[in-house]
């Protein structure tokens, strides 16, 4: 049995995930239903209940445990089975997230793959003060829905912000609904906005339709048509 662990909802990221691990196995000449079934776990967004939720895919047997979304799921699984195999998939560095030992040879029960573009804050704001060298305060838009993401962005660009000389203005949103009136407060307060990367594809889409967004797109396109040929 695949176990498959999320702190938030199934729909929210397991699908994509799902469908690679049956096409692998399928690669493989393994059939779900046949060969191999799969449980699914979701926290629904409260990270209190995934060592529960952890514990329930060891007692029902599972051969391996697939945490798909958050660190938090990760370290639950990590912390009730020594002997069952964890994978995970995330966007921080395991190592600093203190989920393995090293990249090369992770230790323990535990492996997977890491995309580290959460530890690309300060490379964000690089790029947004090349663009707006004027700049002089940027706003982070951060999402609170994955709390250990947050915490690595929020202390990424805050170091990277303070070396380039600039001030940071953290705004916060956990769904689509809370994306408007979340950059609606910033007016003229920043003038460049950094998107973090842990949204969902649909939030995502709305931040690039909202009011904020267009009216950076419209002074980076102009500050670019003015900025003389080398």
């Amino acid at each position: 049995m695949i176990g498959y662990l999320a702190e938030g909802k199934p729909e929210e990221g397991i699908t994509a995930l799902v469908a690679a691990v049956r096409n692998g196995l399928g690669e493989a000449g393994l059939v779900e239903g046949k060969d191999y079934i799969s449980e699914f776990r979701s926290a629904g967004g409260d990270a209190n209940l995934l060592p529960g939720l952890a514990t329930e895919l060891v007692q029902h047997g599972a051969a391996v445990i697939m945490s798909v979304d958050t660190l938090a799921a990760a370290r639950a699984a990590k912390a009730v089975t020594t002997a069952v195999p964890i994978v995970f998939s995330t966007g921080a560095d395991p190592v600093r997230a203190r989920l393995v030992e090293r990249l090369n040879r992770p230790g323990g029960n535990i492996t997977g793959i890491s995309a580290m573009n959460l530890e690309l804050g300060s490379k964000w704001i690089g790029l947004l003060h090349e663009l707006l060298p004027a700049a002089k305060r940027i706003a982070i838009l951060v999402n609170i829905e994955n709390a250990d993401a947050a915490r690595l962005i929020i202390t990424d660009t805050q170091e990277a912000a303070f070396s380039m000389g600039l001030q940071t203005e953290f705004v916060f949103a956990s769904n689509e609904g809370e994306i408007e009136p979340a950059l609606s407060g910033l007016g003229a307060r920043s003038q460049g906005l950094s998107f973090n990367r842990t949204w969902r594809s649909g939030i995502a889409r709305k931040w690039r339709r909202s009011q904020f967004a267009r009216n950076c797109r419209r002074s980076l396109r102009s500050r670019i048509l003015r900025k003389p040929a080398v």
